[in-house]
């Protein structure tokens, strides 16, 4: 009985299951901890989390590909024998050609000012090098650096493999390295293309809304479609798909990743345009834009886009731009985040690395010489794509307003009224009197309207027969407008950098382009203290500088300080800073496993 009286007792201790203090025992002890620790728990599990589950899936995709790299080095191996018994073969008859000899490193690709030479452990390394270029046959001022980053690269480390991840399905191996258009001697034996499948993923045309976004998530899934043929040792992208580095290193930590960037994707001065209160408020194509609740919405649109843009690109080892420009502004983006990387002692400064130019060719090509001054006419030449950041219209609009000045000028001269008889001059061309002539590419129906819409102003403008369009010219008729012409415009507001006004300089001619971008801070500059060109922002400012260029007191002094200013973006620069950076990422790769 005392036992039950006390068994009793004890239970009358204990609260009733289900009882009011229980639940909040529990809530004290249990569901509120939880909560608390939750946020904490989040940021330290989420980022471990996220970081293996980029590492499982990078696993999946060596796994996935390790046969097709077994394979790729086969014939690697397989196709350089075959190429030296030809060789040997060749040589043997005396038939050799200019390939024979061509793994010979020039001296402008040996070492740097850090090792002196191209001694060094990295020698012999015989990785794999991974160039994202999707468009590699476009033919354009971006493939010419894919080519030639591809030779130095060759050259330096002639037992490397280069693997071009490339959509152009149309084109084979033997087709793609063809020398008539660039003249960029290759090593067949060590470069393969893989073909991607997903491009149209990336053309502006896929995302008619949200193209900025649509197109770097489009880069996502094709740099994944690239990894799921094969898992290079070093990726570096060479068309500026920022997303592609960030997913490289997102699921391959130990691959040393590079970036060759044309143009920043946005930049500062692309946010600046749609305010029309600001300095370049008036400038670009989508200038003043900002404006109303729509402009509003472009506006934040365009900020969230440019924080995802730096994120991605800051995560690149090494990051080169084709100009003093593009460095500063990816420097603005890139920068901050670079800096409070974790990995910042890993990731390089970002560095200049001009294109290369065809400036020996065009050197041999056109004469600049005191005899040659009789054969220049007063020809203001344009070459550019038909596009509308070409500002051609700006172009005609100055140049209408600068014979308008020369009319009035004869007029004052002369003291007496002609301007109907000038008019009708500058729509007769009447064979003499400066010209303007418009060379370019038409790519699609809406070029072809542009240049019908260019006839029309010229026509408005009274200066019809005093301007030429010559759509999709060779290259043998731009080299005649290039010998005959006196000087070379562009009118493009923050062209990166501006191959064409560089080919203007190699073939002496005279530049007036327009005052910022590329042109303005790495091109048209002072050499040996004289000027090579002049600035221009306004219609009226080109006309002035017309008039100056074309009536310059000693032209050909002026033509070979430009010719001049043009060896600094000659091929045989560009190998040596290409080189230059290649070997950091080379460096990062030796002392990691090969896999």
């Amino acid at each position: 009985m005392a036992d039950t009286c006390a068994a009793e007792s004890v239970n009358t201790c204990l609260p009733p299951v289900g009882s009011p203090f229980m639940k909040s025992a529990l809530l004290s002890h249990v569901v509120l901890p939880a909560l608390c620790l939750t946020p904490l728990a989040t940021l330290v599990l989420f980022p471990l989390l996220w970081r293996a589950l980029g590492s499982f899936l990078g696993w999946y995709l060596r796994k996935k590909t390790d046969g097709r790299r077994c394979h790729i080095l086969e014939v690697v191996e397989a196709d350089e024998k075959k190429y030296q018994e030809e060789r040997a073969s060749e040589v043997s008859r005396g038939e050799a050609g200019e390939d024979v000899g061509w793994e010979k490193v020039d001296a402008h690709a040996l070492g740097t000012a850090q090792n002196g030479g191209k001694g060094g452990d990295d020698e012999n390394w015989a990785g794999v090098v991974g160039f994202f270029h999707p468009f590699c046959n476009a033919g354009g001022g971006g493939e010419r650096v894919l080519w030639a980053a591809i030779r130095a690269t060759q050259q330096r480390w002639p037992k490397a493999k280069c693997v071009v991840y490339t959509g152009d399905h149309d084109v084979s191996k033997d087709a793609m390295l063809a020398r008539n258009r660039f003249n960029i001697h290759l090593h067949p034996p060590t470069i393969n293309f893989l073909y991607l499948t997903t491009r149209h993923w990336v053309l502006a045309s896929t995302w008619p809304h949200f193209t900025l976004a649509g197109q770097s998530f489009g880069s996502l899934i094709l740099a994944w479609d690239a990894f799921s043929l094969l898992v290079p040792d070093i990726f570096v992208d060479t068309m500026g798909y920022a997303f592609a580095l960030g997913l490289s290193k997102f699921l391959f930590r130990d691959v040393p990743t590079g970036a060759y960037v044309h143009y920043p994707t946005i930049s500062t001065d692309m946010l600046d345009s749609l305010d029309p209160a600001s300095a370049v408020g008036s400038q670009g194509v989508n200038a003043s834009q900002g404006v109303g609740v729509r402009g509003g919405v472009k506006k934040l649109y365009w900020r969230l886009f440019a924080r995802a843009y730096s994120r991605a690109g800051a995560s690149a080892d090494v990051v080169m731009t084709n100009s003093s420009w593009t460095q500063a502004h990816i420097q603005k983006l890139w920068g901050p985040l670079r800096q409070r990387s974790p990995n910042n002692s890993r990731l390089h400064p970002i560095a200049v690395v001009y294109p290369p130019v065809a400036v020996r060719e065009l050197e041999h090509e056109v004469e600049v010489s005191p005899a040659s001054e009789a054969r220049r006419e007063k020809v203001l030449l344009y070459i550019a794509q038909f596009r509308p950041e070409k500002n051609h219209a700006l172009i005609l609009q100055a140049f209408a307003h600068f014979l308008k000045q020369q009319n009035n000028n004869t007029t004052t001269a002369t003291g007496s009224d002609n301007s109907n008889s000038s008019n009708n001059n500058n729509n007769n061309n009447n064979g003499g009197g400066p010209r303007l002539v418009l060379v370019g590419s038409v790519r699609d129906d809406s070029d072809s309207k542009r240049v019908y819409q260019l006839r029309l102003l010229a026509n408005e403008l009274g200066v019809r027969g005093r301007v030429e369009f010559h759509l999709d010219a060779s290259w043998p008729e731009i080299l005649d407008w290039l010998r005959r012409a006196s000087v070379g415009v562009n009118g493009m507001w923050n062209e990166h950098f501006g191959i064409g006004v560089v080919e203007y300089q190699a073939a002496g001619l005279v530049a007036v382009v327009h005052d910022s971008g590329g042109p303005r801070m790495d091109i048209v500059v002072d050499v040996e203290g004289g000027a090579t060109g002049f600035h221009a922002t306004t219609a009226a400012e080109f006309a002035q500088a017309f008039d100056k260029a074309l009536n310059l007191p000693d032209p050909y002094a002026v033509r070979r300080r430009a010719r001049q200013s043009a060896k600094r973006f000659t091929e045989e620069e560009f190998a040596r800073r290409w080189i230059e950076q290649m070997e950091k990422l080379v460096a990062a790769r030796v002392g990691k496993k090969t896999v």
